[in-house]
């Protein structure tokens, strides 16, 4: 296994360990193409929910 495939893998776990859920599963069996913007704000938008979400109160 080449440090290519190696770091595949180490991002697909971390999206997989983030739940973070792709609207197009067949994006991860392009992983050597550049990533659509869509997919990279998914995520991005994804991450900052869970870390703020957009519901809870203030105080």
């Amino acid at each position: 296994m080449t440090d290519l495939d190696e770091r595949k893998l180490l991002f697909i776990q971390k999206l997989i360990d983030a739940r973070i859920v792709l609207k197009d599963p067949q994006w991860l069996d392009r992983l050597d193409e550049p990533a659509p913007l869509w997919v990279i704000l998914d995520i991005m938008m994804q991450l900052i929910e869970r870390s703020d979400p957009p519901y809870q109160p203030f105080d």
